[in-house]
C-alpha cells in the first residue's frame, strides 16, 4: 500500500511539473521572433536543472550522512546498557555476599567511637583535672577586672565541657546520666561566664567615662564580644550538622551589648531631671537644657573617643545616634503628655522639639553632622500630638488673655474714677496705660509663639485679633456706662472730660498698636472680618466719645442760658427783652466760635470720606444748636445755625468741577465772607486745585454780591490767619483729639 501511495504521488507530480514546462514554454514562444532563441532557452533551462539536481543530490547525501550518524550512535549506547547491567550483576553480587561482613565489623564501628572519645578526654584530661583550679583563677581574674585573660581561660573549660559532651552526644545522644554528669562537673563554668557578662555590661554601661580614663578596657570588652560571636557562629553551624549545641549558646552577646547601650542611654535620658514643677517654675527649661548639653557632650565623645574602640562595621555613632532619638522621643512624649502641662511649658517644649532638637546647638551641631543628617530623623512628636499640645496651648491661652484683658479694663476702669487728670504722652494729649498693658500682653504671647513657628504664629495672632474685637466691645460699653454714671452726677468723677478723652485718645493707639503687631508679625496677612470688627468698634468709640463731650458742652451751656433766664430781673418787661438779647447773642457767639474753630483748625481731609464724615458731624451739631436756641428763646434760630451747614455743604460736596457754584451759593448766603475763609475752606477741603482756587476767588471778586441791610453779619467777626498757597497744600489731618 506504501508503494502504490508512492507510486501515484510520483506520477502526480510528474504530470504537475510537465503541466508546467508546457505553460512555461507557451510563454516563451508567444511571438515569431522568439523561435531563434529557442536554442538559448534550452541551455539556460538545462543549466538551472543541473544546478537544481546538484542541490537535490547535496540534500539526499546530508541526510543519509545524517542516518549512518544516528545507527552508529544507538549501537554505542547499545553496548553501553549491557555493560551497564553486567556491572549491576556484579555489584548486587558482591553486596550480598557483604551482608554478613559488614555486620561484623558493628565491633570496629564501636571501637572507633570509644578511641575517639577517649582521644578527647586524654586531649582534654589536664583541663579536667585542674578545672576547679582554673574556675577559682578565672574568678580572681574577673575580680581584678583582667578581662580577656578571664575571658581565655573561660574559654578554655567551655571547649573541654563541649568537647567531652559533644563525644558522648555522637556515643549516645539519649544517654542523659552522662550528659548531666559532664554538665554537673563543669557546674561552675555556667556562673563564671554569666559573671564576667556582668562585668562586661558595667563597663559598657559606664562607657562614655571608661572611655576617657581606660580606652583600653573598653576595647577588651568589645574584643571579647567578638569572640563569643564568631564561637557561636561555629557552634550554630555544628548543630546544622550533628544536631549537637552546648548548654549555654548561643550567647548572643552583641545583642544583649546593644540592649545594654539602649538601656544605658534611656537611664541617662532618665536621669538629667533634677527638679520638679512644685520646687522650681524654670524646671522644664532646666531639664530640657541639662539634656541638650548631656546628649550633645555624649555623642561628640561616641564620635571622637568611642568609635575607635569598636569594629567599623559595628557602625557605633550611627546606633549611639539613633539610641539617643529613640530615648528622647519616648522621653518628650511622656512630657507632653503630662496633663498638668502649663501654657509656658508647652511653648518651651515645643519650641525645644521642633526648633533646638536639630539645630547647630545639638542634634545639628557640626562635629556631628559629618556622620548624621539631621533632617533624615523622624519627629521626636508625632504630627497629632504636637497638633493636641498647640490647641491645648490655644485653649489655654485664649482663656487666659480672656482674663488678663478683663483684669486690666477693671484696673483702668478705677483710674477713671481718680482724683487726678490722666497721664499724658509725650506730645501732652491726655490717655491712659490700657492700650500699653494690652499689647504688651499680645507682643509678649506673639513672640513666645514666633519661637515655634511661623504658622502658629500667625494662628496666635488671629486669636489675639478675635480676642481684642471682643474686648473693645465690653470697652464700648464700659465707656457708655461711664457717661451714664457722670450724667447721675455731673461733679462726679472730677476729671470726667479729661478721662473721656483720654478713652478718645486710646481708639488711636489701638488703631496704631493693631496694625504695628500685624506688619511685625504678619506683613503679608490679608483683611479678615476681624479687622474690620476691630476698626468699626474703635470708629463708635471715638465717635460716641466725641458726642459725649459735645453732649457735656451742651448741657453746660443750657444750664447757663437757662440761668440767663432765671436772673431776678427777667420778671420785668424789659428784663424779658435783656434775657432775651443775651440768648440771641450767646446764640451768635457760638455759632461765630464754632465756625471760627473750623476755619483756624488747620486740618485738610485726604479723601470723600473724610469729607462726608466731617460733613455729616458739622450737621448734626448745628441741629443740637437751632433745637436748643429755639428751646431758649422760643424764636427763629436757623439762620445762624445755617452757616454751619452751608459751610458742612462746600465740605460734602463729591464733584469739585461744581465746587464753584456751591461756593457762589454760600457767598450769596452770607456776603460778609472774605476771600481769606474761602482761601480757608479750599484749603480744609483738600481737592482743589491751585488753579481752581485762583478762578474762584478771582470770580467771587468780581461777581461779589452787595451786603444786605436785612442780613445778619457772621463772618466779619471770624478772623482767620493769612495762608499762603504752598502751605495750603502740605497740611494734613492730625490725630484724633490733638
Amino acid at each position: 500500500f506504501a508503494i502504490a501511495s508512492a507510486c501515484q504521488l510520483m506520477h502526480e507530480t510528474s504530470k504537475e511539473a510537465f503541466d508546467t514546462a508546457i505553460q512555461r514554454v507557451a510563454g516563451m514562444l508567444q511571438r515569431s521572433d522568439q523561435l531563434d532563441k529557442v536554442e538559448q532557452y534550452r541551455r539556460r533551462e538545462a543549466r538551472k536543472k543541473a544546478s537544481v539536481e546538484a542541490r537535490l543530490k547535496a540534500a539526499i547525501q546530508s541526510q543519509l550522512d545524517g542516518v549512518r550518524t544516528g545507527l552508529t550512535q544507538l549501537h554505542n549506547a547499545l553496548c553501553d546498557v549491557k555493560d551497564i547491567q553486567n556491572s549491576l550483576a556484579d555489584v548486587s553480587k558482591d553486596w550480598r555476599q557483604s551482608i554478613n561482613t559488614i555486620e561484623n565489623l558493628k565491633d570496629v564501628k564501636d571501637a572507633v567511637v570509644q578511641h575517639s572519645q577517649l582521644a578527647s578526654a586524654v586531649e582534654n584530661l589536664k583541663n579536667i583535672f585542674s578545672v576547679p583550679e582554673i574556675v577559682q583563677d578565672t574568678q580572681n581574674l574577673i575580680e581584678q577586672a583582667e578581662l580577656l585573660q578571664a575571658h581565655r581561660k573561660l574559654m578554655d573549660l567551655e571547649c573541654s565541657r563541649d568537647d567531652l559532651m559533644y563525644e558522648q552526644y555522637r556515643m549516645d545522644s539519649k544517654n542523659t546520666h552522662d550528659m548531666n554528669l559532664i554538665g554537673g562537673y563543669f557546674g561552675q563554668v555556667q556562673s563564671l561566664s554569666e559573671e564576667l557578662a556582668k562585668q562586661l555590661w558595667m563597663v559598657l554601661q559606664r562607657s562614655s567615662l571608661t572611655v576617657r580614663q581606660d580606652p583600653t578596657m573598653l576595647v577588651s570588652v568589645v574584643r571579647i564580644i567578638e569572640r563569643e560571636e564568631k564561637i557561636d557562629k561555629r557552634m550554630l553551624d555544628r548543630q546544622k550538622q550533628t544536631g549537637f549545641i552546648p548548654p549555654g549558646r548561643p550567647k548572643c552577646w552583641k545583642k544583649r551589648m546593644f540592649q545594654v547601650l539602649e538601656g544605658t542611654v534611656s537611664t541617662r535620658i532618665e536621669g538629667t531631671q533634677s527638679e520638679t514643677r512644685d520646687s522650681n517654675k524654670m524646671w522644664l527649661v532646666r531639664l530640657l537644657e541639662i539634656t541638650r548639653k548631656y546628649v550633645l557632650d555624649d555623642l561628640i565623645v561616641v564620635k571622637n573617643m568611642m568609635a575607635h574602640c569598636f569594629p567599623p562595621h559595628y557602625n557605633i555613632f550611627r546606633v549611639s545616634f539613633h539610641l539617643y532619638h529613640v530615648a528622647l522621643s519616648t522621653r518628650v512624649q511622656e512630657l507632653a503628655t503630662d496633663e498638668l502641662l502649663e501654657a509656658n511649658e508647652i511653648v518651651s517644649l515645643l519650641t525645644w522639639v521642633l526648633n533646638t532638637y536639630k539645630s547647630v546647638d545639638m542634634m545639628g551641631h557640626p562635629d556631628l553632622s559629618s556622620e548624621c543628617d539631621v533632617n533624615q530623623l523622624e519627629p521626636l512628636l508625632p504630627q497629632s500630638v504636637v497638633d493636641d499640645l498647640l490647641g491645648k496651648y490655644i485653649q489655654t491661652f485664649t482663656s487666659n488673655i480672656t482674663g488678663w484683658l478683663r483684669k486690666a479694663l477693671e484696673t483702668d476702669k478705677k483710674d477713671w474714677h481718680k482724683d487726678t487728670e490722666p497721664e499724658a504722652d509725650q506730645d501732652g494729649y491726655y490717655q491712659t496705660t490700657l492700650p500699653a498693658i494690652v499689647f504688651q500682653m499680645f507682643e509678649q504671647n506673639l513672640q513666645v509663639a514666633a519661637q515655634i513657628n511661623e504658622m502658629f504664629k500667625e494662628q496666635v495672632l488671629m486669636r489675639c485679633l478675635v480676642q481684642m474685637s471682643q474686648f473693645l466691645s465690653r470697652y464700648r460699653d464700659e465707656v457708655i456706662a461711664y457717661k451714664d454714671e457722670h450724667l447721675k452726677d455731673r461733679q462726679l468723677p472730677q476729671f470726667y472730660v479729661q478721662y473721656m478723652i483720654a478713652m478718645i485718645n486710646n481708639c488711636q493707639t489701638f488703631k496704631e498698636s493693631i496694625n504695628s503687631l500685624k506688619r511685625k508679625y504678619s506683613p503679608c496677612m490679608e483683611p479678615t472680618q476681624n479687622d474690620a470688627a476691630i476698626e468699626r468698634t474703635l470708629n463708635e468709640v471715638a465717635k460716641e466719645g466725641c458726642q459725649f463731650l459735645l453732649d457735656e458742652v451742651f448741657l453746660d451751656l443750657e444750664h447757663h442760658v437757662i440761668g440767663w433766664m432765671n436772673l431776678p430781673f427777667c420778671g420785668t418787661n424789659v428784663s424779658r427783652y435783656v434775657c432775651q438779647e443775651m440768648t440771641s447773642e450767646a446764640h451768635r457767639r457760638v455759632v461765630v466760635e464754632y465756625i471760627k474753630a473750623v476755619m483756624q483748625k488747620r486740618i485738610t481731609f485726604r479723601n470723600a470720606e473724610e469729607r462726608k464724615e466731617g460733613a455729616e458731624r458739622m450737621i448734626k451739631e448745628a441741629e443740637q444748636f437751632k433745637f436748643l436756641f429755639r428751646k431758649l428763646s422760643g424764636e427763629d434760630t436757623d439762620q445762624l445755625c445755617d452757616a454751619i451747614a452751608a459751610l458742612a455743604e462746600v465740605f460734602k460736596l463729591t464733584d469739585p468741577s461744581l465746587l464753584y457754584l456751591e461756593v457762589s451759593t454760600l457767598v450769596s448766603k452770607f456776603p460778609d465772607i472774605r476771600e481769606e475763609h474761602i482761601v480757608a475752606l479750599l484749603g480744609i477741603r483738600g481737592d482743589a486745585s491751585r488753579d481752581m482756587r485762583q478762578m474762584i476767588i478771582e470770580t467771587l471778586n468780581q461777581n461779589k454780591p452787595s451786603v444786605s441791610s436785612n442780613s445778619q453779619p457772621i463772618f466779619k467777626d471770624i478772623t482767620v490767619p493769612t495762608i499762603s498757597m504752598t502751605a495750603m497744600t502740605s497740611m494734613t489731618v492730625p490725630k484724633l483729639l490733638k
